[in-house]
């Protein structure tokens, strides 16, 4: 499989890690793949859980030089529903 977009976020601590993540998702259409390298710990609990919150799947985690790669189907997004200001 190859992605439709890579973004290296090794660097980064969250939630710059999600951030960043989540704008890439946002260039790419439903079903296109992206590949994140991002680093052991938080970044690595918190980005796939955060994707699949919003709809995106996980397909794969795996070891990958200086942390781990991370591929993600762009999903159709879930929005939290807007706050009802009625009585």
């Amino acid at each position: 499989m190859t992605p439709s977009g890579r973004l290296d976020i090794r660097p980064f601590a969250c939630p710059l890690t999600w951030v960043k993540t989540r704008i890439a998702l946002e260039g790419l259409r439903q079903g296109e793949v992206l590949e994140v390298l991002l680093a052991d710990g938080e970044p690595l609990e918190n980005v796939p859980r955060s994707a699949a919150l919003e709809g995106h799947a996980v397909l794969s985690r795996e070891p990958a030089p200086g942390g781990w790669r991370l591929l993600l189907r762009k999903g159709q997004v879930r929005h939290a529903p807007a706050p009802s200001w009625e009585a």
